[in-house]
């Protein structure tokens, strides 16, 4: 069940993608629901459920505190929420260390800025989404602590045209790069900087490089598909599902596109220093901040 609906290039596509993968390759009969309003959720969680789903998906954040009166309320049944925590014998929670490609991501726009200013545009200032701001500009500082680094919230994942128009309004303050951590309304940073010149995006979730080649320097990989992808063969498998996945650079569950269409901008040495600060994180070496408090106390760490 998705909160937001598909054609967003981000994060319900890559939840379908995990569905669809799972259809090819398992050969289960996905049921796709796109709910339309908060007050929908329940109503379309237990539909699903009483269909007698061997999983059923609440792909959001928003849909945790719905889900958490609707599974007690269904013991025979199993569901799986993206991106929350909802502590029930029959939810398997399944998030994303997002901060940890946020943090290659903000290391990269710091290597490529010529303005030594960048920019952070979310869909909604919530807490999930400050993951992704608290690693970006961890990232940033980890290769210039003195980087300036702008914020502003769209107010909605889906508003487009508001998406456009605070893109603008950040590369007029001098950002030439942003990361558009924002859903649908990230296409408009894409439209806007496909516009300007010298100005780039950073996309998020699925590889959204060739939305505008050469202007999307990369897409920070938030493998939804691969976290749905696993749930569903262990329903396939009849298999005990894990009351908790998480996942980050060491599962493949996040991390960033190849450069296929900025190897002009992102130089062999720029990619050289991302594999070992990629290596650093895995190792842990380097923490990613994961909220402004962590934020905060970070310190860039000598390689």
């Amino acid at each position: 069940m998705l909160v937001r609906g598909l054609g967003d290039h981000s994060f319900s596509d890559a939840a379908n993608a995990g569905l669809q993968a799972a259809r090819q390759r398992l050969g289960i009969t996905p049921v796709l629901v796109q709910t339309r309003s908060v007050s929908d959720y329940q109503a379309d969680l237990i539909r699903l459920a009483s269909a007698g789903s061997a999983e059923t998906f609440a792909i959001g954040y928003n849909m945790a505190a719905d889900l958490a009166q609707v599974a007690p309320r269904f013991p025979e049944a199993h569901f799986a929420i993206v991106d929350a925590v909802v502590d029930a014998p029959n939810v398997t929670s399944v998030t994303f260390r997002a901060e940890e490609g946020s943090f290659l991501a903000g290391a990269l726009a710091a290597l490529t800025t010529r303005t030594k200013t960048i920019a952070f545009l979310g869909g909604a200032d919530e807490p999930i989404i400050r993951t992704f701001e608290a690693g970006y500009i961890a990232g940033a500082r980890e290769i210039d602590p003195s980087i300036r680094v702008l914020v502003k919230f769209v107010g909605a994942f889906e508003d487009v045209p508001a998406g456009k128009e605070l893109a603008g309004v950040l590369y007029s303050q001098r950002a030439d790069i942003i990361y558009a951590a924002a859903g649908s309304a990230g296409l408009g940073a894409i439209g806007e900087a496909r516009e300007r010149s010298g100005a780039y995006v950073i996309g998020v979730d699925m590889n959204e490089d060739g939305l505008a080649p050469g202007k999307v320097l990369t897409s920070v990989l938030k493998r939804v598909d691969v976290g749905v992808y696993r749930i569903c063969a262990l329903a396939a498998a009849n298999a005990q599902r894990p009351k908790h996945l998480s996942i980050g650079l060491k599962e493949g569950g996040v991390g960033l596109t190849d450069f296929r269409y900025t190897r002009a901008i992102v130089t062999a040495a720029d990619r050289g220093k991302l594999d070992r600060l990629k290596n650093a994180l895995i190792a842990g070496r380097i923490v990613a901040p994961h909220d402004l408090e962590g934020l905060a106390a970070f310190r860039p760490a000598p390689l």
